[in-house]
């Protein structure tokens, strides 16, 4: 008796893991009036389905789309584009629950462009369209599409689908993520054999999107600090002189070079990304890219120390240096919100900003000793005005 019992419990346990797995294919997933299609496709990203029968003899396709908005109250999105292979110019059957009655409910959008998505008439046929929430929490959208007749001689179509977070006032869709899965969710379906297949526009994009974070994490958040940690606290050891400088000019142009790099990818990603913008990261890049060239010039425009002008230099290459140490840093952060890595990358740098941090105290409270016991062996010395003043190191100089 006993080993039975312990058979049933193994037998249930493993059915409580492969049922999860199971019900992840669109094989198992059963609707609610007990409609057949002759085809199923587990779509390669954002956890969507598609269940669909082609007639070629009347040209119509009929359609299952399953997917789960990204939020509570969120929408979902399959979409045609006749002529292209993103969102941009698709013809996009959209459902999500009416916010009064809670019924999921299905409209038509032209997406003309990213910044043009309303609610209109489909540029082909679609005499049945339907939604419906399921047990899991996910939507459904039920459709009858009249395939164009130049789509339908080639045999495919481009599909794109998409999750959404909420729906707005007038049903006016919210902006969905631009994270790798939602950037990866089209491809052609194989009306006459039933296949999937997707393209590298998408990938593409990412790798753009990854060099591009890569460039301006190095540059803006970690050459940068560096640099200025070098000029600040380095300095104080009269050892170091001048081997200090070098180090300071050769990391502050490195991280010019390849931040204006990132900027140049930056600005490319932008203009191909139309009615996407990212305003306040695209708006402190520019400050960034302005504020660096300036200081760039610093190098050629140094007075020496003696000259009556090197006060008001040194106030201007701090102030500048201060400013992209902190909008460099603050625009890290920003982008690594808009790319949405893996979280292991913002954790990474997160460390590398924290021990650089703490680094910079500890440096901090060397270079106070190493100047106060300085001033005190010169303290015995006579004040000889100007030029002793200039030749004592400043703790506070960059």
């Amino acid at each position: 008796m006993a080993t039975s019992f312990l058979a049933s419990l193994f037998f249930t346990f493993w059915a409580l893991l492969i049922s999860p797995a199971i019900s992840l294919t669109c094989s198992s997933q059963k609707f609610t009036k007990n409609q057949v299609y002759s085809n199923c496709l587990d779509l390669p990203s954002l956890a969507s389905y598609l269940h669909f029968t082609y007639d070629p003899s009347n040209t119509t396709l009929s359609v299952a789309f399953i997917s789960t908005p990204s939020k509570p109250g969120g929408w979902i999105s399959w979409a045609i584009n006749p002529n292209a292979t993103g969102m941009a110019g698709s013809q996009a059957l959209v459902a999500y629950k009416n916010s009064t009655t809670g019924v999921a409910v299905v409209h038509t959008f032209d997406i003309s462009s990213y910044s043009s998505i309303v609610p209109k008439d489909l540029s082909f046929e679609v005499p049945d369209k339907t939604a419906e929430t399921r047990s899991d929490g996910s939507l459904a959208i039920f459709a009858t599409i009249k395939v164009p007749a130049n789509l339908a001689a080639k045999g495919t179509i481009n599909q794109v689908w998409q999750v959404g977070p909420g729906v707005g006032e007038g049903g006016m869709l919210e902006r969905h993520d631009f994270a790798a899965a939602n950037l990866h969710s089209k491809g052609t379906l194989d009306l006459k054999n039933g296949q999937s297949s997707t393209n590298s526009g998408g990938d593409t994009t990412v790798k753009k999107k990854n060099i591009h974070g890569i460039l301006n994490t190095v540059s803006w958040g970690i050459l940068f600090p560096l640099g200025a940690m070098i000029a600040r606290y380095i300095r104080s050891f009269e050892s170091a002189d001048p081997a200090w400088f070098y180090l300071h000019v050769f990391c502050q142009i490195s991280a010019y070079a390849i931040g204006v790099a990132g900027w140049g990818t930056g600005l490319k990603l932008g203009s191909e990304s139309s009615g996407i913008t990212y305003s306040g990261h695209r708006y402190i890049g520019i400050a960034l890219f302005v504020l660096a060239t300036v200081q760039i010039f610093a190098l050629f425009l140094r007075p020496k120390k003696d000259h009556k002008l090197r006060f008001y230099w040194n106030i201007y290459h701090h102030s500048f240096g201060y400013a992209i140490l902190v909008l460099g840093i603050i625009n890290v952060f920003k982008g690594f919100n808009i790319l949405k890595p893996e979280h292991k990358w913002k954790s990474a740098y997160m460390i590398v900003i924290i021990a650089m941090g703490g680094i910079s105290l500890l440096l901090e409270a060397i270079t106070w000793i190493v100047v106060l016991k300085r001033k005190s062996r010169k303290s015995t010395k006579p004040y000889d005005g100007y030029n002793n003043a200039q030749s004592n190191q400043q703790p506070l100089a960059m």
